[in-house]
């Protein structure tokens, strides 16, 4: 196993460090978290110039053919300059999910939209009880029917194109995809710490039709684990990236404030901190690119991917509440990123399963349960 990045994933990651530092600077990202919409459309279509949205996208349907690595290194710079926006549960998730469940006609128009970023898809799966677990999922449609009933939670719903939703049907799940324009469908939004952008979404006895399925009937749960794990991965990537941040703050704070006649940094309290700091970030990236890796060769990786996550849904909060002990009370501040990246870690800590959901997996894979 090496760790070393590959030329192209070399590219790949300074291209988007240079872009991100362009176009999403600290000023920008505070701006896009108190307005209603949250994502520039601007930055989304060179973003899709780029090819970002077609990463995981068969070069057939105008993609790239990258794997989860790719993703998880483009994601960790994402993180690490808290851009908002739909790429995680659009160009990670559905676009994982319709690439091994789509028809053939749902992959040729599709996942061709979705890579150009043309169009914008996100999940609508979590419920009343406010849980991942797919075993929580009651919301009941008959394909071809009707659906009636919410989803909460669902994120950037408001600029989405598409809604791939989770039913049961009969004692089992399938997955349908809705446009989100189709009648009866509503958007309401809800509060949220970390700026990003959720919503209920009702359906007021919503046609279902045939052709709305997404794989076969009652297998929902089978096609929906490696685009849950997928979305697991990318957020842990974002986590990493915000604790790399902040871990960058810390150590450029403690150089340059100065207390008692002397930098901060100069006293062994800080130093042990920033220690503590460089140990957390890197031991969440090191199982990060190991499940990314894993994933991407095609080899098991549902007890890495746990882990992965788990470790950095505990590490990465660490890293941003010791961040706020070194900065003190400016780190509260709306003007300094801190809180902003703190919210984020803190938000991508509980989607697709918190700590304890991943640490009950690992434990029934070692047979602790």
């Amino acid at each position: 196993m090496d760790f070393t990045p590959s030329p192209a994933q070399q590219i790949l990651v300074s291209t988007a460090l240079q872009f991100l530092r362009s176009h999403c600077p600290p000023e920008r990202v505070q701006a896009w978290a108190i307005d209603e919409r949250g994502v520039d459309e601007k930055v989304w279509r060179q973003m899709a110039e780029l090819g970002w949205p077609g990463l995981l996208v068969d070069p057939a349907f105008n993609g790239s053919g990258g794997s989860m690595l790719d993703v998880a290194l483009l994601v960790e710079q994402m993180g690490y300059a808290c851009l908002p926006g739909p790429f995680v549960t659009s160009a990670v998730v559905v676009t994982s999910l319709l690439a091994v469940a789509g028809s053939a006609h749902q992959q040729k128009v599709l996942l061709s939209d979705l890579a150009s970023g043309e169009r914008i898809a996100t999940l609508a799966l979590v419920e009343e009880s406010g849980s991942g677990d797919l075993d929580d999922v009651t919301l009941a449609c008959r394909v071809p029917g009707r659906v009636t009933g919410r989803k909460l939670f669902v994120k950037d719903a408001h600029v989405a194109d598409l809604l791939v939703v989770v039913v049961r049907e009969g004692n089992d799940l399938s997955v349908v995809i809705l446009p989100t324009a189709r009648p009866g469908i509503t958007r309401l939004p809800l509060a949220s710490i970390s700026g990003e952008k959720i919503f209920e979404v009702a359906f007021d006895d919503v046609e279902v039709t045939a052709d709305d399925r997404l794989g076969p009937a009652g297998r929902g749960g089978e096609l929906l684990k490696p685009a849950l794990q997928a979305g697991a991965l990318a957020r842990t990537a974002e986590m990493v990236g915000g604790a790399q941040r902040i871990l960058d703050l810390v150590v450029e704070h403690a150089k340059t404030r100065v207390q008692g006649g002397r930098p901060i940094g100069g006293y062994q309290a800080i130093q042990h901190t920033c220690a503590d700091l460089v140990r957390d970030v890197d031991t969440a990236r090191g199982l990060l690119y190991l499940a990314a890796w894993k994933t991407a060769e095609g080899l098991p990786a549902d007890r890495d991917v746990a882990m992965a996550k788990a470790h950095a849904g505990e590490a990465c909060l660490t890293v941003a509440r010791r961040g706020h002990q070194v900065f003190g009370a400016i780190g509260y501040c709306e003007e300094h990123p801190l809180h902003l990246i703190h919210k984020r870690i803190q938000s991508a800590s509980l989607d697709f399963g918190d700590a304890q959901h991943h640490l009950e997996t690992i434990a029934r894979s070692i047979g602790l349960t």
